[in-house]
């Protein structure tokens, strides 16, 4: 009884990782602290038909990039959607296959989740994903070897704008941005409900050019992971690729 207890504490201790003011002041790299004159926005949980497209409109006017933590599950249903994301000059990483926390989990079926993932999106974007971020946060320690045995970097993030609230708005966004927004910050949204209240998906679009200002003022300019000053794993060749 005691050794089954031990391997679930060891299980669900990296979940400690999920408190904010922890992770950010003692595990930056995995809060997402990057160049202190930068932020890194990116949005989790697509792609959908109903809602990227807009994302992808409002990014383009404002000229920014961003990093888009994409669901297996989701890209296998609109692949193309997946690539118009490349396309468009954003940088495309792993949320999982489904939407599950890990800590619900087996390691092993959380392995098969991220690599399925990893496949997926590479299959259908062209580019090999490096970055990783779990289902609403939670690590487990299944996750963290999954993650590192894929050449996947994990990383949360420091400020977000509670975007998938019904009760969402632009201006509780930016106001829950602002809350926690500081040099190097990574920034979470989402641009897809599966996991959100529906329709939430327009308070994230609505806020962005809000927090061109917000972002202007505090001197911060804005772009993928790739160029935030984290340091990336080297990723494996996905499957589909080691079938070529």
């Amino acid at each position: 009884m005691v050794a089954v207890a031990g391997l679930g504490v060891v299980h669900v201790l990296p979940a400690l990782s999920g408190v904010r003011p922890l992770r950010q002041r003692l595990l930056p790299d995995l809060a997402g602290v990057g160049r202190p004159d930068h932020v890194a926005l990116t949005f989790d949980d697509g792609p959908a038909r109903a809602s990227t497209p807009a994302v992808l409109r409002a990014l383009d006017e404002l000229g920014w990039r961003a990093t888009f933590f994409m669901l297996g599950e989701m890209v296998r249903a609109d692949p193309g959607l997946a690539a118009d994301v490349v396309d468009a000059g954003h940088e495309v990483a792993v949320h999982g296959d489904r939407h599950r926390s890990q800590l619900l989990r087996r390691p092993r079926a959380v392995a098969e989740d991220l690599g399925l993932a990893v496949d997926t999106i590479a299959e259908a974007t062209g580019r090999v994903p490096v970055w990783f971020r779990p289902a609403y946060g939670t690590l487990s320690a299944g996750g963290v070897r999954a993650a590192s045995d894929l050449g996947l970097r994990t990383v949360l993030w420091t400020a977000w704008g509670r975007d998938w609230r019904a009760e969402a708005t632009p201006e509780t966004v930016v106001r829950d941005v602002r809350r926690h927004l500081g040099p190097g910050a990574t920034v979470l949204l989402h641009d897809s409900d599966c996991a959100s209240a529906p329709g939430a998906w327009r308070s994230a679009v609505g806020a962005l050019p809000l927090l061109a200002g917000l972002f202007g003022a505090t001197g911060l300019t804005v772009g993928p992971l790739g160029e935030h000053g984290v340091p990336a794993k080297r990723g494996r060749s996905p499957a589909f690729a080691q079938r070529l």
